[in-house]
């Protein structure tokens, strides 16, 4: 396993995101645990704030085909993947390649472009129906680390059993008491938030051979200021 950072070119924010304990209240983070339109499509303080396909995934997909080596022959699972626009960049570049999505929101499944729609199935992150071995390469993006402990020692195990060997994920991390108080901040979803050498022995008891990401206060550029 190797920490890497698959997603270089992802727009980073420009300016500091600044965050207190009451800008995403329970009412907030209980409306995005639905992951529906509100969620997606809805108010910033929900979710995504408009999950839109604006064209950044398009570099992410040629970022991953040549750092995994994957072609028209290759098989590829993408584990939460909102409503579809990594695999459609994927499907542009090498029209033959074997795509597949897991979803667990009806909405953003309903919502995925008509031509991937057929590849993607609701699922749990925790039970994947695949048989072993299945894909060359599987992605999971901001979903280790929405479920409990447990359920992302599971959700690990599954990348391990579904693929070859050839993985990312991203995972929160913290290394201070003021990076953990500002991601909770922050965070809608996120439920296991761990320090990075915490995570490594996750990754270490699951037998984790992929790439990962750490998302942490400094990569979202949070900052602490007063309340209004």
């Amino acid at each position: 396993m190797l920490e890497y950072d698959a997603l270089s070119g992802y727009p980073s924010p420009n300016q500091p995101r600044y965050v207190h304990p009451n800008l995403r209240t329970i009412h907030n983070r209980i409306i995005a645990s639905y992951r529906d339109k509100e969620f997606y499509d809805g108010d910033r303080d929900n979710g995504y704030g408009g999950y839109k396909d604006d064209g950044r995934w398009g570099p992410i997909a040629q970022n991953m085909l040549q750092r995994y080596s994957l072609d028209n022959q290759s098989s590829v699972l993408h584990v939460g993947c909102d409503k579809g626009f990594l695999l459609h960049e994927f499907a542009q570049i090498h029209p033959s390649i074997t795509l597949r999505g897991v979803e667990i929101s009806d909405y953003a499944i309903a919502s995925t472009k008509p031509s991937i729609r057929p590849l993607v199935s609701k699922a749990s992150f925790t039970e994947l129906p695949f048989k072993e071995s299945r894909f060359d390469f599987v992605i999971a993006i901001g979903v280790v680390y929405s479920l409990n402990l447990r359920d992302a020692i599971k959700c690990l195990n599954e990348i391990q059993r579904v693929g070859t060997g050839k993985s990312f994920i991203t995972l929160a991390a913290y290394e201070t008491e003021e990076d953990l108080r500002l991601f909770r901040y922050w965070t809608l979803l996120g439920c296991t938030i761990l320090k990075r050498t915490d995570w490594v022995e996750v990754l270490k008891h699951v037998g984790y051979t992929g790439d990962y990401k750490f998302i942490t206060a400094q990569s979202l550029n949070l900052l602490e200021k007063s309340e209004p």
